[in-house]
C-alpha cells in the first residue's frame, strides 16, 4: 500500500474507532482485514495509552469501571438481550484472564474462543450479575499480580482478533471491551431500545 492509499484508508478507520468506540472499533478493523490499518489503531488505541500507565494505573481504572459495570447491571432489565450483553462481558473478560495468566508464566491456550468462557445459558439476570462482579474482581487481581510480577518488556500475548498485545493492551483492553457493551444494557422504560443497536461485535472469533 502506497502511503498515499494507506493515509486515505485510515482516515474512515478512525472515524470507526471514534463512532463506536476503542475496543469495537479496533476489532471491527480486524474483522476487515486492514492489517496496516489495524496495526496502527491498536497501536495508538490500545498500545500506547497502555504503555504511559502502570499496572497499578490499569488496576485502579478497572476498579473504578467495575463500579460503573455493576451500577449499569444493577439498572439493567431482565430481558434476554440484557441477559446476552452481560454474558458476552462475562465471557471475553475470564477469556482475556486466560490470555493474562500467560503472561504471568503460566500454561494457558492461547488461540481459543471466547465462547467456551461464557456463562450457563440459563443463568439468571442476577447469576450474571454476581459473575460480573467477581470476573471484574479476578481481573483486578491479576493486574495486581502483573505490578508484583511484570512480564519482560516486549513480551505479547495473542488475541484472536487484534493479533499480539502486551499485558498492559490487554488490561485496557478489557476495560474499554466492558465499558462499551455494558453501555447498551437498558432499564424497563429502556427495553425497546436495545434491540435496535446494532455495534461491531468485539468478540474474537
Amino acid at each position: 500500500m502506497t502511503k498515499s492509499s494507506s493515509s486515505k484508508a485510515l482516515v474512515p478507520a478512525l472515524i470507526t474507532v471514534a463512532g463506536v468506540g476503542l475496543a469495537a472499533g479496533a476489532a471491527y478493523l480486524a474483522r476487515q482485514r486492514k492489517e496496516e490499518v489495524k496495526e496502527f489503531v491498536v497501536s495508538r488505541v490500545l498500545e500506547a495509552p497502555a504503555g504511559r500507565s502502570s499496572y497499578t494505573d490499569l488496576g485502579q481504572g478497572l476498579e473504578r469501571g467495575g463500579i460503573a459495570l455493576a451500577g449499569r447491571a444493577a439498572r439493567a432489565a431482565d430481558t434476554p438481550a440484557n441477559r446476552e450483553v452481560l454474558s458476552h462481558i462475562i465471557g471475553i473478560e475470564r477469556w482475556g484472564q486466560n490470555r493474562l495468566r500467560m503472561a504471568l508464566g503460566q500454561r494457558a491456550h492461547d488461540s481459543d474462543s471466547y465462547h467456551a468462557y461464557r456463562p450457563a445459558p440459563d443463568a439468571s439476570l442476577n447469576d450474571l450479575r454476581n459473575l460480573l462482579s467477581q470476573t471484574r474482581a479476578g481481573t483486578v487481581d491479576l493486574a495486581r499480580q502483573l505490578h508484583t510480577n511484570p512480564p519482560e518488556e516486549g513480551a505479547t500475548v495473542n488475541h484472536n482478533g487484534l493479533g499480539p498485545l502486551t499485558a498492559k493492551a490487554w488490561l485496557r483492553y478489557l476495560t474499554q471491551h466492558a465499558d462499551l457493551e455494558s453501555r447498551r444494557l437498558r432499564g424497563e422504560k429502556e427495553g425497546g431500545r436495545a434491540q435496535d443497536e446494532v455495534m461491531p461485535e468485539a468478540a474474537p472469533s
